[in-house]
């Protein structure tokens, strides 16, 4: 048990880098629209070259999955991750800075994927549910990510120091946890992302991720310029960090709220929680009813992800791996599709009536999640 254990310290160790990493550059985004005076729909633009170059990385991270081992895909894709994040901090012009945002939706779909191969595997070797935890300690790393990005903003460090710095620190840190990684876990099955249409349960739980990716997608590249731009707040990762903090207590404490009220009414709950918060932003744009919708949206959208994913695991028709890889692909479509979607609406509109995109997609949660438990439940009684 101990080498299992030495196993999940590494790979929390992981999932903790990479909210880190995201982190850091989410919070820098105001910077870049700045440094390089970008309007929303030109900020909309760039951001848009995440989804297209995850769309080139998912082919080749289903064949390195189950081509190799999945901590050697996981360690180069981290390093290309950390590169990636230096070349944003660095970039003096468009050219390179769309290369360094290129490489770092590439590199973080290969090491999504390659991360949730060994999170799926790890979990057998445990009695007890673990891969609550892993999601807690993204939030975890995004939210220590965020705290020393507000510094630095408060410090004014520019961004082409903090952003190679962070690149450094984090890949000592990969490199040390590599050896303590899962070993021998290579597959021909389980591991492969196919595309074709899946199952209607699958289906809709895709849906479910890709509507709460929108959301968490969206805070994560917007919250700061929305503070910014309409709180009018100078320190303006301030919403972005009170987002982050309580998305990672809710994840710590969702395992135990599921088990008292089940799924079912958890994501009727989560989708109001976010209804409201976004609500609360909208049509209060000060500081407090800001701070207080952010936390909403926080508490609500936390869940989601993670309950789906194990929820994708117990599919009869799919394995745990196979599963999980699918409704992944909606995920991530949904956390890089959602940032360019505000731009443009905040483009035509203003930004402040652009976060109803968030409204929106929190409700159409509640359908949809109902959708999928009557079909498990027609399925159980055939």
């Amino acid at each position: 048990m101990k080498v299992q254990i030495q196993q999940r310290i590494a790979l929390s160790t992981y999932f903790f880098l990479s909210g880190f990493c995201f982190s850091t550059w989410a919070s820098r985004i105001p910077n870049i629209k700045m440094t390089f005076d970008l309007n929303e729909a030109e900020l909309g633009n760039l951001l848009m070259v995440m989804p297209i170059s995850s769309l080139v990385g998912l082919p080749v991270s289903g064949w390195l999955v189950s081509r190799f081992e999945s901590r050697y895909p996981l360690i180069v894709s981290f390093i290309l991750l950390a590169a990636s994040l230096a070349i944003i901090g660095l970039a003096d012009n468009l050219v390179f800075l769309i290369l360094g945002i290129f490489c770092f939706a590439f590199s973080m779909r290969i090491f999504n994927i390659a991360i949730n191969t060994q999170s799926i595997t790890l979990q057998k070797a445990f009695k007890r549910k673990i891969i609550g935890s892993f999601h807690g300690l993204w939030s975890t790393g995004g939210l220590l990510g965020v705290v020393i990005s507000t510094l630095m903003v408060k410090l004014q460090v520019p961004i082409y120091k903090h952003l190679p710095a962070v690149a450094i620190f984090t890949l000592v840190l990969a490199f040390v946890a590599f050896s303590f990684l899962l070993k021998k876990d290579r597959s021909t099955q389980g591991n492969k992302l196919r595309l074709g249409k899946p199952d209607k349960p699958t289906m809709y739980l895709g849906f479910i991720v890709f509507l709460a990716a929108i959301t968490e997608g969206g805070m994560f590249d917007w919250s700061g310029v929305y503070f910014k731009e309409v709180v009018k707040e100078d320190v303006f990762t301030l919403g972005y960090l009170i987002f982050m903090v309580f998305m990672a207590l809710s994840r710590f404490f969702s395992d135990k709220i599921v088990e008292k009220i089940g799924m079912e009414k958890n994501y009727i709950i989560s989708a109001s929680l976010v209804c409201l918060g976004v609500l609360l932003m909208i049509v209060f744009p000060y500081f407090w009813p800001a701070i207080i919708g952010f936390c909403l949206v926080g508490i609500g959208v936390a869940a989601v992800i993670p309950m789906t994913f194990l929820l994708a695991g117990t599919s009869k028709k799919y394995s745990p791996g196979m599963a999980i890889s699918i409704i992944s692909t909606y995920a991530i479509v949904g956390m890089l599709l959602g940032p360019p979607l505000v731009g443009y609406l905040a483009h035509i509109f203003n930004l402040k009536i652009s976060f109803i995109l968030f409204f929106t997609s929190a409700l159409m949660l509640i359908p949809i999640s109902q959708l999928f438990f009557k079909q498990k439940k027609e399925n159980i009684q055939e």
